[in-house]
């Protein structure tokens, strides 16, 4: 107890000071200091009043991740949580940094709460596929209401001090150090001046109206997810005697626990602190403040926005004015926005500055050039070879979403300092980075990649190079295997239906039309076809007759009358005439095994070729970057629920129709044979 839990006194005041580093996770060493110190605190005859505080950045930031997947050790966090509320003296609980979660439960079951001002409250629980399980859901009622325990609870929003003390979840609001809070505080106890109460003796007023209204919203927004759900009928219990509420709390907490959701949301959890281990994690970060765009494209000014946002100096560069200026309009309407949404303050926007030219000089003296310009690869590599004669000693990247990153280095004397910085539109917004690393790229240059990216606030995945590296390298397969069933008879809405039911927010004709058909139809020019491939050509006639989707009014889609393009079935007819296709009727059951199966065949490949370092890092990618759904965990960790098994019994069956597309990955056999798993290559790896 004595590492994580200190008691000191300060005359009739009992202290207990939390301490278990970095931020006071409630792992088991602290969750038996707490509760080893009340009793010795109650015991203490010369103590009237016992203030908890947090040592360091926080009070009590949630569970240890440390002990996830691992047999929970006595006492468990709902025990200590009632033990601090059956405490015959007050006890109360001093918040900074952040409370959420268990800590949060612990704070509510303490008789006052006092916030210092800047502390993050909430219980981010269902972000995990859990609920809170230690009495978040019956003494949260009883401080806040039905309505804002719902809330609270169900989006996982955290709240500051200010918002906390208007809806009572907090008694008072101050500034000033944890430990000295405390003992102010406890001695306002001691005085009258603070009042103290049992929550779990707080009535609750019945509110159906806002248990039926959260349901239903629920219901219609997140019907696929399970734990929120498990989470209005926790706090509907709140309605009973504490005992019975905390019994039906944990029932349905348990339940959630069993639940394959709560699995995969734990693991998109691990995947993004899981990336960030590379090969080069030792190498030294360059310095990096300023940082030259090339393109004032969306992309380009999407780049330059995240640079701004994160403090970086930026010089934006495009050829003419006014392509400078649309850059520059675009740039203001992304702070714009960030002000509006609340990312940013109106006085921090006022004191961002934006410098734009059309000269290449301007970059001079910048530690680090991005490159946004057409993806043309004699465009790229005339642009790299100028920006490392400007910029002898800066760090060179490319964004490139798919071109070969060796041969663009190769056409500078040093390719060593070129990286691919490949981000994800709109680039101030995606959270997936892919820093690609060439075969001469150093350790240093890595490491930048990968600090730069955390300073933008986005989740880094190292990348080996190939065409379309990890992402989309994988969407490139899937997308063939939509279109496929495209031609065999199923319509684009049918397959877009069928995967937002998987669970995706778009289906991919969708995000076809939205991100601009004409992207995929150059790229598939460029890379030409494959001898003896299925090719369906429904998406170049389209782009022929200039109709490129949201951008021009038409696509797969009518965007200006909605529904199909009308134009689209006669494409698809004269197309399935022309393989001798005679369409058949798909289910929604039957896309989805062929979509994801196509997914997971080619994501296999990529790990396979080592591409990408482990299977947690394909997960990465989709989940931060193509919208993979967060609660399946990714799509090689969805592969370990169907088994490898599985997986090789359908790509043999779906090969009787197309023995060329649907192959079996040499890894993916092995594993059928030995039932190694993706899960234990994460953990090899």
């Amino acid at each position: 107890m004595a590492d994580v839990v200190q008691i000191t006194r300060e005359g009739a005041i009992g202290l207990i000071g939390l301490n278990n580093p970095p931020v006071n996770a409630a792992g088991h060493g602290l969750r038996a200091g707490l509760a080893a110190a009340v009793d010795a605190l109650e015991g203490d005859d010369s103590v009237q009043v016992i203030a908890i505080y947090g040592e360091g950045r926080s009070f009590i930031a949630g569970a240890d991740i440390r002990e996830f997947g691992k047999p929970a050790q006595a006492p468990l966090l709902p025990d200590v949580c009632n033990r601090l509320e059956r405490c015959t003296k007050p006890v109360i609980s001093v918040l900074h940094g952040a409370a959420l979660g268990g800590g949060l439960e612990v704070a509510i079951a303490t008789h006052a709460r006092i916030a210092i001002d800047g502390v993050q409250l909430g219980f981010p629980e269902v972000g995990l596929g859990i609920l809170p399980g230690a009495g978040g859901t019956q003494r949260g009622p009883r401080l806040v209401g039905i309505a804002n325990a719902l809330d609270l609870i169900t989006s996982g929003k955290r709240i500051t001090a200010t918002q906390a003390l208007a809806i009572g979840l907090v008694d008072k609001v101050v500034t000033g150090d944890a430990r000295h809070m405390a003992i102010a505080a406890a001695r306002d106890v001691l005085a009258g001046r603070l009042a103290t109460r049992v929550t779990g003796d707080e009535p609750v007023a019945p509110d159906d109206a806002a248990i039926a209204a959260s349901a239903a919203m629920l219901q219609e927004t997140q019907a696929h997810l399970f734990s929120p759900h498990h989470a209005v009928r926790a706090v509907a219990a709140s309605l009973r005697p504490l005992t019975q509420g905390l019994i039906e709390e944990r029932r349905l907490f348990n339940e959630c626990m069993d639940s394959p959701q709560r699995a995969g949301l734990i693991h998109a959890f691990f995947a993004e602190r899981a990336v960030a281990k590379i090969p080069e994690s030792g190498a030294t970060p360059r310095h990096i403040n300023k940082i030259g765009v090339i393109g004032a494209g969306t992309m380009g000014a999407g780049i330059a926005t995240s640079c701004l946002l994160a403090g970086c100096q930026v010089v934006l560069v495009d050829r003419t004015d006014d392509a400078v200026a649309r850059g520059r309009a675009t740039v203001a309407a992304n702070l714009d926005g960030a002000v509006k949404r609340g990312k940013m303050s109106a006085d921090a926007r006022a004191g961002i500055l934006l410098t734009t030219a059309v000269d290449m000089a301007a970059i001079a003296g910048s530690d680090l050039v991005i490159e946004a310009a057409f993806e043309d690869m004699a465009v790229k590599k005339a642009l790299m070879r100028q920006i490392a004669d400007i910029c002898p000693d800066a760090l060179l990247a490319t964004n490139t979403s798919y071109l070969n990153l060796d041969d663009i280095a190769a056409a500078t004397a040093r390719p060593q300092d070129v990286i691919g910085l490949h981000f994800f539109s709109p680039a101030h917004v995606m959270r997936l980075l892919e820093v690609v690393v060439g075969a001469k790229t150093r350790p240093d240059a890595v490491a930048t990649g990968f600090a730069l990216a955390k300073r933008l606030g986005k989740v880094a995945v190292r990348s080996g190079v190939c065409d379309g590296f990890i992402g989309n390298r994988i969407m490139n397969h899937y997308r063939k295997a939509a279109d496929h069933m495209m031609l065999d008879g199923a319509t684009p809405d049918q397959i877009d239906t069928a995967v937002r039911g998987f669970g995706f927010a778009m289906g991919p004709f969708e995000v076809s039309d939205l991100a601009g058909l004409d992207i995929g139809w150059a790229n598939r020019k460029r890379v030409g076809r494959v001898p003896g491939e299925r090719y369906v050509s429904v998406a170049d006639k389209l782009c022929e007759a200039g109709q490129f989707g949201r951008k021009t009014g038409r696509g797969f889609y009518d965007h200006e009358n909605g529904g199909a393009n009308p134009d689209l079935m006669d494409l698809l007819a004269h197309e399935r005439a022309a393989h001798g296709v005679t369409p058949r009727a798909f289910t929604a059951d039957e896309i989805v095994a062929r979509y994801m199966t196509a997914m997971i065949a080619e994501a296999t490949r990529v790990v396979q070729d080592g591409i990408a370092l482990r299977p947690i890092d394909v997960d990465a990618v989709f989940l931060f970057g193509y919208g993979f759904p967060r609660w399946r965990g990714g799509p090689l960790h969805y592969a370990d629920t169907l088994g490898a098994a599985e997986i090789l019994r359908r790509i043999n069956g779906f090969a009787k129709d197309d023995a060329q597309f649907w192959q079996v990955p040499p890894l993916l056999r092995d594993m059928a044979e030995t039932g190694r798993t993706f899960a234990d290559m994460n953990r090899e790896g």
